[in-house]
């Protein structure tokens, strides 16, 4: 395929088995990894020499190739990163930790009252029957 013939099929970066969005500017489409944030983001394209001003369907194989092998290299990412968060918790439910006991019974872990709000992990509300006086 020439590049005339190219301009009609959107060209998809995929990094750490993630579709890179194309329209967007390279360090905004990697946070869309999970692991990388704006920081990270930054730090590889300045580690691969990449301007942050150039967009995902702007870049070659090869950079698109270096930017990945940058990342496989020095971070984190994805599933891995998501199975050691999750073996973080389940050994913090184990030891019986406060942060454990907390995770096990689905109520705010890092210290946020209860007695209102705190919706969100401890789901829909539940009527309390005899309560309406």
């Amino acid at each position: 395929m020439t590049d005339p013939q190219r301009k009609g099929i959107a060209h998809v970066a995929r990094i750490a088995g993630v579709n890179i969005p194309t329209a967007k500017r390279v360090p905004i489409a990697l946070t869309y990894i999970t692991g990388i944030g704006n920081t990270s983001a930054q730090a590889i394209c300045e580690a691969v020499s990449i301007d942050v001003a150039r967009r995902v369907n702007e870049l070659s194989d090869a950079e698109v190739l270096a930017i990945r092998e940058h990342i496989d290299a020095n971070y984190q990412v994805e599933g891995d990163l998501r199975r050691e968060v999750q073996m973080n918790i389940k050994r913090a439910m184990d030891l019986g930790s406060y942060r454990g006991l907390r995770h096990r019974r689905n109520l705010p872990v890092r210290g946020q009252r209860t007695s209102t709000n705190a919706r969100t992990r401890k789901g829909p509300a539940k009527a309390i029957a005899g309560k309406k006086k």
